[in-house]
């Protein structure tokens, strides 16, 4: 495009990620900046892709029996209150509504930073018997938290979109088999959409979210070499039902306290499929997700001008099973139009001109390899669908062939600092599951443990930093 170096990526992705990225989302118009700190607006195209995710993570929800509600923005303080080792996790996160117009409020409204705490005391006067569960509940919402002083573009905002998952079971059984269906339902969505590979795995105490007994995680790694947590879910036990009073007759007549789960995938996951998938041309996302999948560009001249204008609508007729877009502007020239669309990330151009017209065909452009192909006006439409398949399972393949090679080991401490200076990504380590190990890798190499894998090898060794017994693998590295 002429001017392209005020309009395209001007950072390099291997040379200034930070920049590089911030570029990518502000020039291919998916995300702008709001006039609050923090805060992210999200163009049509980038909300688009949120919408997408939504619907097909809601699809499966609703196939797994889980049903959507809503509660509301404000949580009154006292609630906050009830369940002390929640409100301390959460307490500097918390923004508060103290007045409303002139008046100030007789008690505090916490602006939702997570839903707990006005849920159950709701959700408290539905359940009375053990035939009221399994009550599975999900709600798609904003939440609000403000600790962090240098927030990341979509990667870590003040304000972010997600779902938010409640259930609730009579057996601790019960609540424990939920805990694969839901990672599934956030690995299908995260490989097989945003094409997004990563470890799920538990998470350490430490690292575990405020009120529950045990989290479990989805953990990507970015090209600047730091991991970020992805979904997650949570076994919260008893310990909100204990502090809310849910309590249910089971089929003896015994009153018991029911055992809760929570689970969440958030617009976080845009950034880090903009992040892992995208170039220096600009925005790559992966067709299933694109706002549009398919634009179709006419080449014409003076002479030719109305009549492929004329047949390239027709050809539009074959793509309408697809997000397609017709770019007649008239105003732009063709190159100039590929430029645009390859920086906004569109995965498949068609080029039709003069020649194509004549010849009953039309060229085919990939965005993720650059790749052209010629192909028959007949079979368009199979064709395209052919290519957006190539393209999807392409960025998977390349993602999870990113994260392997850049998936290191190290059996001692010092073999750990050395990677994590040398190399980063993320680190194999034995570790013996004792805390003051885990905190000593902390301070020693200058990240953590992100979780320990589910999928663990068959082995033993010692622990990278006591040199005793380890049978656990654990994964480590710098993280958001």
């Amino acid at each position: 495009m002429s001017g392209a170096s005020q309009e395209g990526i001007t950072a390099k992705k291997a040379e200034d990620f930070d920049e590089w990225y911030t570029q990518v989302i502000l020039k291919s118009e998916i995300a702008d900046y709001s006039p609050v700190s923090g805060c992210v607006v999200y163009r049509p195209s980038g909300y688009a892709i949120w919408e997408n995710i939504q619907r097909e993570t809601d699809a499966l929800f609703k196939k797994a029996g889980i049903s959507n509600t809503y509660f509301p923005l404000f949580i009154p303080e006292r609630l906050l209150k009830k369940e002390a080792e929640h409100v301390e996790g959460f307490a500097p996160e918390v923004a508060w509504v103290t007045e409303a117009g002139s008046s100030k409020l007789e008690e505090r409204l916490a602006i939702r930073p997570t839903s707990e705490s006005l849920m159950y005391e709701v959700v408290s006067r539905w359940i009375r018997s053990w035939r009221d569960l399994p009550m599975r509940l999900n709600q798609w919402n904003n939440v609000v938290r403000w600790e962090f002083k240098n927030p990341t573009f979509i990667l870590r905002s003040r304000e972010f979109l997600w779902n938010e998952g409640h259930s609730l079971f009579a057996t601790r059984e019960e609540a424990e088999a939920e805990r694969d269906q839901i990672l599934g339902i956030y690995r299908k969505v995260t490989e097989e959409y945003l094409a997004l590979p990563g470890y799920v795995g538990k998470k350490t105490r430490g690292e575990t979210f405020a009120g529950a007994e045990g989290t479990y995680s989805i953990e990507h790694l970015l090209p600047d070499g730091k991991a970020i947590q992805g979904p997650d879910w949570h076994a919260d036990g008893q310990n909100f039902s204990r502090a809310f009073g849910i309590v249910f007759v089971d089929k003896e007549g015994e009153k018991q306290f029911a055992y809760q789960n929570t689970w969440a995938i958030s617009t976080r996951e845009i950034g880090v499929m903009l992040a892992v998938h995208s170039d220096d041309r600009g925005a790559v996302v992966p067709p299933r997700l694109a706002a549009i999948q398919v634009v179709l560009v006419p080449i014409v001249n003076d002479e030719s001008k109305q009549a492929v204008l004329a047949s390239a609508r027709k050809l539009m007729g074959a793509l309408s099973s697809f997000r397609s877009h017709f770019d007649d502007r008239d105003h732009l020239t063709p190159g100039r139009k590929f430029n645009e669309w390859e920086l906004k990330g569109v995965p498949l151009r068609i080029e039709f001109g003069p020649r194509d017209m004549r010849e009953g065909q039309a060229v085919l452009v990939r965005r993720d390899t650059g790749g052209k192909r010629t192909v028959k006006v007949a079979a368009l439409a199979a064709e395209v669908s052919k290519e957006l398949d190539a393209i999807q399972s392409n960025l998977l393949a390349r993602a999870t062939e990113a994260l392997r090679r850049n998936t290191h080991d190290a059996r001692t401490l010092d073999e750990l600092k050395d990677v994590m200076a040398k190399e980063g990504g993320i680190v194999r380590i034995r570790w013996c599951g004792d805390a003051g190990c885990e905190g000593k890798a902390r301070g020693a190499a200058g990240g953590k443990i992100l979780n320990v894998p589910l999928d663990q090898e068959p082995g033993r060794g010692v622990c990278v930093v006591c040199g005793k017994d380890a049978p656990t693998v654990a994964l480590y590295g710098k993280s958001y």
